[in-house]
């Protein structure tokens, strides 16, 4: 075995390594942190001969990595997920007072509904941690969680590749243009709704409509497929169909469209997710530990 003393990559070559998996060249990753072209090369090879192998193919177009890289990668997220983890232990042994939370968000019903309050409970009581936000769909909030570039992500449930905490349930609801012949009942009934053409969206809600409409042995017509919540209720607006959409995605009133329950009731379990809870770093179990309290309260 290699004295690794001797051997060890030092944390700027592994950085380059992380770099490369998400670059489009060698070049450009070193550039992305601020190394020249040769300067790049040299740590690469660096890298390479401290590991005993090579970890980029460069018969390759663009970059990619060997099957060695490949295997290597998840070890060096975890190398940079403990460092982040000490700096933070470090911070939070003389009060939480300082640090960073990267939170994932897979659309309007955790960005517009879910987020907002626990953030401006979590600001009022630690106002010196910086909080980002990114909000993605939500197979890459996931995928952003396993590759540790966020600590906590709001998904749907159940996720049990995650350790997880509920925070709501949303329900499916019908939206309609407010002189639509259907908006004077209470609850639509879904075959009803499955006459109209339908203006839907590429979100996280667009499987559970799917399967909403297939249980009840219904074929939708979809005249629309947008990604904006926005521009989905406009369109119902002016007329060009009715929507379905998950109830925690929608603004309290929008001009010109009303809300109603639909006969089939189908809804989703949102929630917290993150890889390990007791491996969180002191601001994300803060964080974490707030929005339980909060769901009990």
């Amino acid at each position: 075995m290699k004295d690794l003393d001797q051997a060890a990559p030092t944390l700027r070559q592994l950085e380059l390594l992380l770099t490369l998996a998400v670059a489009d060249g060698i070049a450009s990753a070193g550039a992305k942190l601020g190394m020249t072209p040769s300067a790049t090369s040299h740590a690469l090879r660096a890298l390479e001969s401290a590991l005993g192998t090579a970890v980029v193919d460069r018969n390759a177009p663009g970059v990619a990595l060997t099957y060695a890289g490949e295997q290597i990668l998840p070890h060096v997220r975890d190398v940079f997920a403990a460092l982040h983890l000490i700096q933070a232990t470090a911070t939070a042994s003389v009060g939480l007072k300082t640090g960073l939370l990267r939170i994932g968000s897979f659309g309007a019903s955790s960005s517009l509904k879910l987020l907002p309050p626990l953030l401006e409970r979590f600001a009022t009581r630690y106002p010196g941690v910086q909080v980002f936000v990114t909000e993605k769909p939500d197979a890459e909030v996931a995928q952003d969680l396993i590759e540790r570039r966020i600590e906590i992500g709001v998904v749907t449930l159940p996720a049990p590749q995650f350790d997880t905490h509920l925070l709501a349930v949303d329900e499916l609801v019908a939206v309609l243009p407010e002189t639509h012949p259907l908006a004077g009942l209470v609850t639509v009934p879904l075959k009803e709704l499955a006459a109209y053409p339908l203006v839907l969206t590429h979100a996280g809600s667009q499987g559970l409509i799917a399967r909403m409409f297939a249980r009840a042995g219904l074929q939708p017509r979809v005249a629309h497929e947008l990604s904006q919540l926005m521009s989905i209720l406009e369109f119902v607006a002016r007329g060009q169909g009715v929507s379905i959409v998950a109830s925690l995605a929608l603004p309290e009133r929008f001009k010109g469209v009303v809300y109603r329950s639909i006969s089939s009731r189908a809804s989703r379990r949102v929630g917290l997710a993150c890889l390990n809870e007791r491996r969180l770093s002191p601001a994300a179990l803060a964080f974490w530990q707030l929005a339980r309290k909060s769901r009990t309260e």
